[in-house]
């Protein structure tokens, strides 16, 4: 018996048992991409019906037709092509155009299942070709990249205009610069990392704003009140907008607008200018103007209006917390626990294995660069560590204050 999440439609999930395989229809599931010898391998689990060569199947996540060309069977670095492949088996298909955690089905049924939990990237880097004839090599692997792993991005900086690249930590990054290298022979020149950091507010504070604007033709007019307060702990969203006007104070055609406007309001904190996130706004009232009003002027007041009470919510900066688990021999425990707390971090666990000890600690991403020499060094070579995110929480206020008055710095010198 097999138990899937799956989801109809975006919003709605359910979670279906599958006691024996349905013959009648075909749901796969892409768990891994890879580039082979003879191109992009599609490695799918079958949960139901039969897949045969030259059958067509569809991507619910993009909505293409897709055929497969060729059915193989992988035997370690080797591969049997097959006819057909039954529920429960693992196949490689070539040549579909697709993303890790897509669902394919025959079309008969219309949800996907749920994939792995893919959390936020926590570092980014900017990064760009040594060469300009390189610059095709250098997108191909990138955009190969992001579709093996959902964990990587790829984005534009609006203001540099330079490619940069996100990922779960500084190794994470570090490996897909040597795969650039090594892969496509592509020299690359890499930035100082960034982490990736954000905003938040710690209470309820009211705004009401009036944005008015007269010229020469049509002005602008738009007024909105309300609130912005945090989102409980947990919080399954980042963002909510709630209209809670009764009556017609604002036209309907304009909330969309004004949710738009707050939207884009927090894609950039005042603190440090990072995304805000963790917020709730509460439209409760406002005014509009019979011709004046658009919805250029009811995003314009909803931006203006989160920047009027952004202060008084209280905002404070979040940092990426890594759990990272330590094994090194015990006679430098001790060495290696002093470390970590000059790093902020917090021990959680302490236990033996052994002759090493095994030590588990959260600590902010900001303070983890370098940390494979330093415990290379510390550790004669013998300690080994791995580190996943845990969550975003706040700094403390001196290193808020610290990156306040960076961030004011390089702001004046722009």
């Amino acid at each position: 018996m097999v138990c899937l999440d799956i989801c109809l439609a975006p919003l709605k999930l359910i979670t279906m048992l599958l006691t024996k395989p349905r013959m009648k229809r075909r749901l796969c599931y892409l768990f891994k991409l890879e580039e082979g010898r003879f191109g992009q391998l599609t490695y799918l689990r079958i949960y139901e019906g039969v897949i045969r060569k030259g059958d067509f199947i569809i991507n619910i996540n993009t909505g293409k037709k897709i055929k497969v060309p060729r059915l193989v069977r992988m035997h370690s670095d080797e591969m049997e092509d097959i006819q057909e492949a039954h529920a429960g088996q693992i196949v490689a298909v070539f040549g579909v155009d697709c993303a890790s955690g897509d669902t394919f089905t025959d079309g008969s049924v219309r949800y996907t299942m749920t994939s792995m939990n893919v959390p936020e990237p926590v570092m980014s880097l900017a990064i760009s070709p040594v060469s300009k004839d390189s610059g095709g090599q250098f997108s191909k692997a990138l955009n190969r990249f992001q579709k093996e792993d959902p964990t990587f991005r790829v984005g534009l900086d609006a203001e540099s205009s330079q490619t940069i690249i996100s990922g779960m930590g500084e190794l994470h990054l570090d490996i897909y610069v040597e795969r650039i290298r090594r892969e496509y022979k592509v020299d690359a020149t890499v930035g100082k990392p960034r982490v990736n950091f954000r905003e938040t507010v710690t209470q309820r504070a009211n705004f009401d704003y009036l944005h008015k604007k007269q010229t020469g033709g049509q002005g602008q007019y738009g007024r909105v009140c309300g609130y912005v307060e945090p989102l409980p702990h947990g919080s399954p969203t980042k963002f909510e907008f709630e209209n809670m006007i009764v009556g017609q104070a604002i036209p309907s055609n304009f909330i969309p607008a004004i949710e738009k406007g707050f939207k884009e309001a927090a894609n950039s904190g005042s603190l440090i200018g990072h995304p805000v996130e963790n917020i709730r706004i509460i439209l409760t009232d406002g005014a509009s103007h019979a011709v004046d009003s658009s919805e250029l002027a009811f995003k314009l007041a909803a931006i203006y209006a989160f920047r009027q009470c952004y202060a008084a919510a209280k905002p404070v900066i979040l940092e990426p917390v890594m759990l990272v688990e330590l094994k090194v021999p015990t006679e430098f425990q001790g060495t290696v626990t002093g470390d970590i707390n000059k790093r902020k971090g917090v021990i959680v666990g302490n236990d033996q294995d052994g002759d090493d000890s095994v030590i588990t600690a959260n600590v902010p991403l900001n303070n983890m660069f370098g940390y494979s020499t330093a415990l290379r060094s510390m550790t004669q070579g013998k300690g080994e560590f791995t580190m996943e995110y845990k969550e975003h929480a706040p700094v403390s206020q001196d290193v808020q204050m610290q990156l306040v008055n960076t961030y004011k710095a390089s702001k004046a010198t722009e």
